[in-house]
């Protein structure tokens, strides 16, 4: 089997241990991967310590930064199918999405190499004239950034990108469960010439990994996407050091469908929010809401293209739909379904487990009109699996919309631009997208509250939430300092 190892220090590193990973196309083990430990977490954070305080790297430049982040970049772009292919193989993402999502992930490190020296601080018109007071913003420190499995590459870009712009160092740990793409991933960085210590990449299990990383007292910041239980847990270490937090912890989003809106690009954009990516998406548009009107043709239409989707192994360009990426994944959305069936939910489509290998899934909806607390529009089922919800009127719709523990993304489909601006303005989320539906752009932050937690990433307010700010007082009289029990 092929091994990948950690990458410390600026080395290639075997780890405690090994363990094996499986291919989510069959089911078997195709790969090993080295473990980090608490030797190994704690060697990666000194490492990136020393890092931040040496000269080659806190003696650059924020230019020559940027032009370290570009030339990661180009790497990150000729390295994609490379990359893509490790992805499909490891998680079970279909090789169309991967392959143009990690081409399209070197456009972030693109966006952060320009902002590398716009970062700017301020000169204030402070009230006493023999002072000059300027802000400076400087690099918080050591970064802890944890990423899932999913959209691995674009989720380190995230925070790798902002945080090497600000002047920050890396440690960056992979999801136990499909790292090897970011393992491959430290070699594109080693080419990029990033001083050791820099970026360190590691991956290991949530105790003896995770958590150490976590509470280790040198990381400053910790930068985790994931779900709010593990978030909880990180948040409680985050206590011994009191190191900040950027949280974005997934959704329940509302897919909202009004009886005016264009049914085939509605249609199109559902599919794409629920059944792309095998649904293994922190936006998904899980929870359609849709127009009483419109109902029975919105379902008709959505059931013939979910039992037309392609589902096959990953690696095809015509796959539409590959498997969950791990069997335990796959089990708890059939207990999810079966709980809401239970419930009163009608089984539109899907819903079964197919035969043979691996953790497939079908494209599965749910018609909840008779049971809208059942546990499938409660939970996050993190698969492709749809709720169906009727509503009546405009406040029927954000009422619903709202009625939910988080608040990352939502959609609204509609042709009237006055009821397109309500719904905005009502929509407790921190995306919404209006006739269109899982967009993303380096440019546009990204993030939410409540359950999805919070902070933004994209943006240049991502990169200024990687600095502190010091205030510098300069006086500039030559007269003796005056009473010294008196405050200035």
């Amino acid at each position: 089997m092929e091994r990948f190892k950690l990458y410390i220090d600026g080395q290639f590193d075997d780890g405690a241990g090994a363990f094996e990973s499986l291919d989510p196309a069959t089911g078997a083990p195709w790969a090993l991967m080295a473990e980090a430990r608490e030797a190994e977490v704690d060697r990666a954070v000194l490492a990136a310590d020393r890092a931040f305080r040496a000269p080659a790297w806190a003696g650059l430049t924020a230019s020559a930064r940027g032009k370290l982040l570009m030339r990661l970049a180009d790497l990150v772009q000729a390295a994609a199918p490379l990359l893509a292919a490790l992805e499909t193989r490891d998680t079970g993402k279909i090789i169309r999405e991967t392959s143009a999502q990690i081409a399209y992930v070197a456009e972030y490190y693109r966006y952060y190499a320009g902002m590398a020296d716009k970062i700017e601080g301020a000169h204030l018109p402070i009230d006493k004239p023999d002072m000059e007071v300027w802000l400076r913003r400087e690099p918080v420190g050591v970064v802890a950034a944890i990423v899932p499995w999913n959209s691995q590459l674009f989720l380190s870009a995230v925070k790798l990108g902002p945080a090497l712009a600000a002047g920050c160092t890396i440690v960056l740990k992979a999801s136990e469960d499909g790292p090897a793409p970011l393992l491959e991933f430290a070699r594109v960085v080693h080419e990029a010439g990033f001083p050791p210590g820099v970026v360190n990449i590691i991956t290991g299990f949530g105790p003896t990994c995770g958590a150490v990383l976590a509470a280790h007292p040198k990381v400053s910041h910790i930068a985790f996407t994931g779900g709010p239980e593990t978030a909880r847990h990180i948040v409680r270490a985050s206590a011994e050091n009191l190191s900040r937090t950027s949280l974005e912890l997934g959704g329940k989003s509302p897919f909202i469908v009004f009886d005016d809106a264009d049914l085939d690009s509605a249609t199109n954009a559902q599919v794409s929010g629920i059944f792309a990516a095998t649904g293994q998406s922190c936006v998904a548009g899980s929870r359609l809401l849709v127009q009483r009107g419109v109902k029975d043709e919105m379902l008709a239409r959505l059931k013939a293209k979910a039992e037309a989707v392609r589902i096959a192994a990953p690696d095809l360009m015509t796959t539409e739909v590959g498997p969950l990426c791990t069997a335990r994944q796959r089990d708890r959305i059939a207990g999810i379904i079966a709980a809401s069936v239970a419930a009163g939910a009608r089984l539109v489509t899907g819903g079964q487990l197919p035969a043979g290998p691996g953790f497939f899934f079908p494209p599965t909806i749910l018609d909840c009109s008779d049971a809208p607390d059942a546990p499938c529009v409660r939970q996050e089922l993190f698969g492709p699996v749809l709720s169906v919800l009727p509503f009546d009127t405009e406040d029927d719709a954000l009422r619903l919309a709202n009625d939910t523990a988080y608040g990352l993304a939502s959609g609204v489909f509609t042709r009237s631009l006055t009821r397109a601006h309500r719904m905005i303005r009502g929509i407790r989320a921190g995306i919404v997208w209006v006739n269109t539906y899982r967009a993303v752009s380096p440019i546009a932050p990204f993030g939410g509250h409540g359950l999805s937690g919070h902070g933004r990433e994209g943006g240049l307010a991502a990169a200024l939430d990687y600095t502190t700010v010091k205030a510098v007082w300069l006086r500039t009289s030559d007269d003796p300092i005056p009473d010294p029990f008196v405050m200035r």
